[in-house]
């Protein structure tokens, strides 16, 4: 089974070292810079539980060097897997599976869901419908991540907190496919559940997403701030209610309550959303893929998204003003 992570930051650097410490010798992974430097001299180095480990991993700036893959895990942010289809695509052979990573609504969401959306390319995410072309919904397993991960240095990944990655096929189905990579990621210690329903999981972690990320970018808070605050909660609240009613509409359940989600959130604490962090390092932001894209869906299922569309229009014009909006 030949596994190629393609963006080893710290979700993908964080897998990548949990498969190798049990020994695999077909992964690899695509790394670029001071990180790639890192991680052939001296290994990827991961602390956990307090412990650092060092592992070798086959690694590669250029994905022409590892040749086709069973498996390709798309760790990278959503903005910038469309610059990098011409690097993808040496992985893909005609069985490769794609395993996307990315926070958000991704670019296959309606890709085997059938209904009068079947099969529709969302702007927001998938400019012209270039992802969908070239890497091809068939191939694509779904994931929604959760462990907390940083890098602490060029190839040294630190792991806070968190252990799941849960997968699933767009179709529902239990695969073959999907069930080998879930084993593979339980041998490594990871929590890997294939789910029948993975799209409404990705609406339970979006649902904050969609809220608190831009809340935090405009007001420069934490999540605890954020909740505590009632106009900041109120304005989450009324964001998330917006999107409940679009996903809905589109057959997703909420486990859930939107009360409760907001609350789980502010348990996390003093956390900078991954938003806020972006904008205060000069990176481009996830507001199409977390943001953009649920006012989206709303315009094709016809649902108002009055606060959503108020609350884009500031972050993307915060983002244009800080040079952090854009692809790549």
């Amino acid at each position: 089974m030949k596994i190629t992570i393609f963006g080893a930051g710290a979700i993908g650097g964080y897998l990548a070292a949990k498969l190798a410490i049990t020994g695999r010798t077909d992964l690899s992974i695509v790394a670029r810079g001071a990180h790639l430097d890192a991680i052939k001299a001296n290994g990827l180095r991961l602390i956990e539980d307090g412990q650092e480990t060092s592992v070798p991993v086959q690694a590669a700036a250029n994905a022409e060097e590892l040749g086709v893959q069973d498996y390709v895990v798309l760790a990278l942010k959503a903005h910038s897997l469309t610059p990098a289809l011409d690097q993808i695509a040496p992985l893909l052979g005609e069985h490769t599976a794609v395993v996307t990573m990315q926070n958000g609504v991704p670019w296959w969401y309606f890709h085997g869901v059938g209904g009068p959306l079947e099969g529709t390319r969302l702007n927001a995410v998938d400019p012209g419908g270039a992802i969908w072309q070239r890497i091809g919904p068939q191939r694509v397993i779904g994931s929604v991540v959760y462990p907390a991960v940083e890098v602490d240095a060029p190839g040294l990944i630190r792991h806070v907190e968190g252990k799941r990655f849960s997968l699933g096929e767009p179709s529902g189905e239990r695969s073959e496919r999907v069930t080998l990579l879930a084993e593979e990621m339980v041998k490594a210690g990871l929590q890997a559940p294939v789910r029948d329903d993975i799209r409404s999981e990705i609406w339970v972690k979006l649902w904050g997403n969609l809220s608190f990320n831009p809340i935090s970018a405009l007001t420069g808070s934490t999540l605890a701030a954020i909740v505590a605050d009632e106009g900041t909660r109120t304005l989450a609240r009324t964001m998330m209610l917006e999107a409940q009613a679009i996903g809905e509409s589109l057959g997703v359940r909420f486990p859930i309550t939107v009360d409760r989600r907001i609350k789980g959130a502010g348990d996390v604490g003093e956390h900078k959303t991954s938003m806020l962090q972006d904008l205060e390092r000069g990176r481009p932001m996830e507001i199409d893929a977390l943001v953009s894209a649920v006012q989206e869906l709303g315009r094709l299922t016809d649902r108002p998204t009055p606060t959503i569309d108020a609350v884009l229009a500031l972050v993307r014009r915060l983002a244009v003003e800080r040079g952090c909006y854009g692809w790549g």
